[in-house]
Order: structure tokens, then sequence, then C-alpha cells
């Protein structure tokens, strides 16, 4: 990649505000434009799921804010850090809010860009690859396959208070969905299978849940929702993690390419 190549690309304004995902760990997974970003902003406020490793791109002068959040963990408010980006950018600052993942998918940046356009502050997306596919590939598990599903349902083990969500209709998930893959699920992974179940999913039914996934402290755990809960404890693990239901979780003994010889 040459300064010719970045050159090519939409630079960053003072007084702008981008919004970019950084996806799901591994830094190269960084789109161009993200890491055309990260060169060039004056601050960059990053959330605790982006790699150091992408950080250091950022140049020598540069600002680093650093505006985490993790569950059950004292950490910024949202409102907070969102009039924090209006006040940066109101003194002039090229800005860029890095985020794990893609900032459009449970990652809050519509929350921030609404804030940005009531304060009259221009902003730009930079999409990013999200852990719930991302991180997924890394552990050999395919989203979609066409001999298993043709269908996903993405969703949120928590709201914003911190419970499982009232307004998912489990019910219809666990009976329209061949394939559930599950953000910030670990903290209630036995309520969570409990519902699945009771909604008619079988209790062996293939899990896995992928562990700070696409980095070199990645790790995954095979299951089934009746023992989740309990293969989670014995093996120690711990977020950030996604979990994902369904007929694709085998086909992980076929595609695993890390334990093929693939290299991370």
């Amino acid at each position: 990649m040459t300064d010719a190549l970045f050159g090519q690309f939409p630079t960053m304004e003072p007084g702008c505000v981008w919004l970019v995902g950084a996806g799901p760990g591994d830094p190269g997974l960084l789109t161009l434009l993200a890491a055309s970003a990260i060169r060039t902003a004056d601050v960059i406020v990053h959330d605790a799921l982006v790699n150091a490793a992408c950080l250091e791109l950022a140049r020598d002068d540069a600002v680093l804010e650093y505006a985490g959040k993790r569950g059950g963990k004292p950490s910024a408010k949202q409102r907070g850090i969102s009039l924090r980006l209006v006040e940066l950018a109101r003194e002039g600052k090229k800005v860029l809010r890095l985020k794990g993942g893609d900032p459009f998918v449970f990652g809050r940046g519509g929350e921030e860009a609404l804030t940005l356009i009531e304060h009259n502050v221009p902003f730009r997306i930079v999409p990013g690859i999200t852990a719930g596919i991302g991180g997924l590939a890394y552990a050999g598990i395919p989203v979609t396959h066409r001999d298993v599903n043709h269908s996903v349902t993405f969703l949120t083990g928590h709201d914003s208070s911190g419970i499982v969500p009232d307004r998912i209709d489990w019910d219809s998930v666990a009976k329209g969905s061949p394939v559930i893959v599950m953000y910030m699920a670990m903290r209630h992974i036995a309520t969570i299978t409990d519902r699945l179940i009771k909604a008619g999913r079988e209790p062996d039914e293939p899990v896995a849940v992928v562990c700070n996934a696409t980095t070199d402290q990645q790790q995954v755990l095979e299951t089934t929702l009746e023992n989740a809960e309990q293969d989670l404890v014995v093996a120690g693990l711990s977020p950030p993690a996604v979990v994902v239901v369904g007929g694709v979780v085998p086909m992980r003994r076929t595609l695993d390419w890390l334990q093929r010889g693939g290299e991370q």
C-alpha cells in the first residue's frame, strides 16, 4: 500500500467526524479506508475492542482517547461519548470514532450519528467487518451454507439496561431461523438457551462460542444448547465473544482452516 493509493481516498476534513469500523480484531481485516482514516485523524476516540495494533497506524502526534464499554464494568456513558465527538469537531479537529466490528451492527454508531446530526456536525460512515461474520469465519464456521440454511438471524444478548432484550420474539427466532448469531450473549447464556429450548429448539443442537475472534487469543468452544452454560464455566472463557447456534457449527470440523495449517 502506497501513499499514492491512499491519496485516492476521501480525506478527513477539520471539524468532521468519521464513524469507522475496525473489524473484529485482526488488523489485517481493516478496510483500506479505515486504515487511511487512522493515519490521518487528529483525535481517535476508540472502543475497548479495537486491537492496539490498529492504533499503531496513527500519527505520532495524534491524540488517542479511550471510550471503551464493557458489560458489568465501569465505562463511559454513551451520551457523553457522543457529545465528546461534537466537542472535538467544534474544536476543528479531524475526529475518528473507531469501533470494533461495524459501527452500525450493535455498535451504537446510529446513536452517535444522530447526535452529530442534532448538532450539525458533518460525518462519514465507514463500515467494518462485523464479528458475527468475520469472527465465525476465523473459527471455520460459515454463517450460511446452502445445504444448511437460507437465512440467519443476528441478535444481541443484552439491551441498554444489561438484561436480555424483551423486545426479541424468542419464539419466532427459535422457530424461524435455522442459524442464530448472538453478540454479547455470554452473560445471559443460561436464560437465552432456556428460552430457545422452550421455544422448540433441540437441547442437543450444536452451539459454538468464539472468544477474542480473529486475534492470537482466539478460543473456540463447541457445545450444545443444553450444555452451553456448564461448558462455558468449565472452559473458563470470558467475553468478548460471539455465539452461534445451528447446523453450520459442525462444519468447523472440516473448515477450521487455522487448525489445518492456515496462518492467522
